[in-house]
């Protein structure tokens, strides 16, 4: 199995490699991230930052193309290996230097450094190792054993997933909401269902004195909204603490689903901030 592995790393890598670079590359967001990265600490300039972005994003598209294609050689693997170095050494600027920022490793906007980071930063390192020592193509090697290959590919995608830079908005936020349609939501209370448009929601609820109570936490633009028990559900992202110990965190408000401007000048609010990784309640308000 471990031949095995060590073959088809130039197929996993290139799946790393490819999606981020794209996003990177391609991405809109891209430019806007720029600004709010450590990337733009260590530049000293939001539009160098940007532009660093997408030449990274391009050669992360160009390694990813030359693991996966023919002849096969050292040459891709032993460039991963210095992207992946090169990774670690600028998220340990990262994390010494702007803490609460995003790395801009996945052109996330609102994904703030973790640990996350390191261990896919080691990845491509490991990755690039094990690319550079194949003793075949990977094509070669996943057609003598497919379902072995095929069980391994699987294996590194779930495991990449686990590691992703936004667990909450693609995995772990909807197993949660699945979870609350049968348990209720923590903050949630009885009530009417209203028409009010979301904007109008959180354009009052950041004239409000929670938000204003919060707002130092709040990192993010709003990431996801839905309805409970005639309240308003709001989840944020944010950086609780500073220095060495900040730490990512969920920020939920449930804000009255039928107040607006126009009804309430201060609408009911209920504040509550979470671990981003284990879900532990950080600090709550009413």
């Amino acid at each position: 199995m471990s031949a095995l592995v060590r073959d088809l790393a130039p197929l996993v890598l290139a799946g790393v490699l490819g999606p981020a670079g794209a996003s990177k590359l391609f991405g809109r967001g891209a430019a806007r991230q720029a600004p709010r990265t450590a990337l733009a600490r260590l530049l000293r300039d939001g539009g160098r930052a940007a532009l660093a972005l997408r030449v990274l994003g391009a050669v992360e598209l160009l390694l990813a193309a030359a693991l996966l294609a023919p002849p096969l050689t050292w040459l891709p693997g032993a460039a991963a290996t210095l992207l992946g170095a090169g990774f670690l050494g600028y998220l340990g600027y990262a994390r010494a230097a702007a803490p609460g920022s995003s790395c801009g490793c996945t052109a996330r906007p609102d994904a703030p450094l973790t640990w996350r980071a390191f261990v896919r930063a080691a990845a491509v390192l490991a990755g690039g190792v094990a690319a550079a020592l194949a003793q075949q193509p990977w094509w070669t090697a996943a057609g003598r054993r497919p379902a072995a290959a095929l069980c391994l590919v699987l294996a590194a995608a779930a495991a990449l997933t686990a590691l992703s830079a936004d667990p909450d908005r693609r995995w772990r936020m909807p197993l949660r909401r699945l979870r609350l349609r049968f348990t209720g939501h923590p903050l949630a209370a009885t009530g009417a269902r209203t028409a009010v448009p979301v904007a109008a929601t959180v354009e009052l609820l950041e004239r409000s004195r929670a938000w204003q109570s919060v707002s130092r936490v709040v990192r993010s633009a709003l990431l996801d909204h839905w309805d409970d028990g005639g309240w308003r559900i709001l989840q944020f992202a944010g950086v609780y603490g500073g220095g060495p110990a900040a730490r990512p965190v969920l920020v939920l408000f449930a804000v009255d689903a039928g107040a607006s401007l126009d009804t309430v000048p201060e609408p009911a609010v209920r504040v509550s901030v979470i671990d981003a990784d284990s879900g532990a309640p950080v600090m709550a308000t009413a």
